[in-house]
């Protein structure tokens, strides 16, 4: 099989390229990037001598050069704004790229021919939810610009099957660890400003629920969905893992040997309610595509750190970078002073 993935100079992508070439050595790939922000040219650079083009998924002619070029007989679309705090400042940038970069590539599908696009999506669509589990029939109630855009994007991957048959399977992930993952989300961002022996912002006590799966587990159930997949149907990909953020931030501390004054509570800048929980039931992954998660968390997360810990070749250079420095300032900089 030869494979077109979009977005894998970012965080999941990166590591599903990494699973093909372990797990399916005989398959082509090839990159398709932005090189946004969080999309890093030395992970690009670590995956190997394979085929990369730059560009956007919401450009038609940048998506149909990369196709008629590689041939690829399948999509994995990893590409997506996908920080909820920047969405709350900039959403037109995240609905250009997380639905029509996706109609964009939807169509290309179908004009090419391609056999498969699996479009890699979140459990944020589905909103929170205090207790239970959300089930691919669940009905959707996005709450940020973020998740609202994936949602969209979700929306027209449905809409293009059942208008046009074309052949898309849909993934949502739970909240997703482990190394190369661009200093911005909870676990990198804290674990390199612990290292740095610098503040971390905690939005109120902490007590929010997320669900965490490792990136390899992650990616080995998008490949499960790219292989086995049924067109036009929905897996969720989640590892029943659910922590409260302040248990995540105090193994963060132990293992960065940190203590809890680097802790600072801040106040959520979202208007309204902090998502409390989010919890995937993923039966349905496991019973039609064979997958289950494999990776334990509490060696995992550890040893997270302790890449970063061995790396900071890889992210010293973005959080030096002016526009990380901004973003810092811009979100976290009224809570954290002199601490930036």
């Amino acid at each position: 099989m030869r494979v077109l993935v979009t977005g894998a100079a970012g965080f999941i992508g990166s590591h599903f390229v990494r699973v093909l070439q372990r797990e399916r050595p005989t398959f082509a790939v090839a990159v398709f990037d932005a090189l946004t922000y969080s999309g890093n040219r030395s992970t690009v650079e670590s995956l190997g001598d394979i085929p990369f083009f730059e560009g956007r998924i919401e450009d038609a002619a940048q998506v149909a050069h990369a196709i008629e070029t590689f041939r690829p007989d399948a999509i994995v679309n990893f590409a997506a704004e996908s920080h909820n705090d920047r969405s709350l400042d900039t959403a037109s940038s995240f609905l250009v790229s997380n639905a029509i970069g996706v109609e964009t590539l939807l169509n290309a599908v179908k004009t090419h021919g391609l056999s498969r696009i699996v479009h890699v999506s979140t459990d944020e669509v589905y909103g929170s939810i205090p207790t239970g589990k959300f089930f691919e029939d669940t009905p959707i109630a996005p709450n940020t610009p973020y998740s609202a855009s994936k949602a969209a994007g979700d929306c027209v991957c449905r809409a293009h099957f059942h208008a046009y048959r074309t052949p898309v399977v849909v993934t949502r992930g739970g909240n997703t660890y482990g190394p190369y993952q661009y200093p911005e989300k909870l676990i990198p961002f804290f674990t390199v400003r612990l290292l740095l022996g610098k503040k971390v912002p905690v939005y109120g006590d902490g007590t929010q629920v997320r669900e965490w799966i490792h990136a390899e587990d992650h990616a080995r159930g998008i490949l499960a969905a790219l292989e086995h997949g049924k067109d036009g149907e929905i897996y969720n990909i989640g590892d029943e893992n659910e922590r409260q953020n302040r248990e995540i931030v105090e193994i963060l501390l132990r293992e960065t040997d940190r203590g809890t004054e680097l802790v600072k509570h801040i106040e959520d800048p979202r208007k309204g309610a902090h998502d409390v929980r989010y919890s995937m039931d993923h039966a349905k992954a496991t019973r039609e595509l064979g997958w289950k998660p494999q990776v334990n968390f509490l060696s995992a997360l550890p040893a997270t750190v302790a890449w970063y810990r061995a790396n900071e070749a890889w992210w010293r250079p973005i959080t030096e970078n002016a526009d990380y420095q901004a973003f810092i300032e811009r979100y976290y900089g009224r809570f954290l002073g002199e601490d930036l």
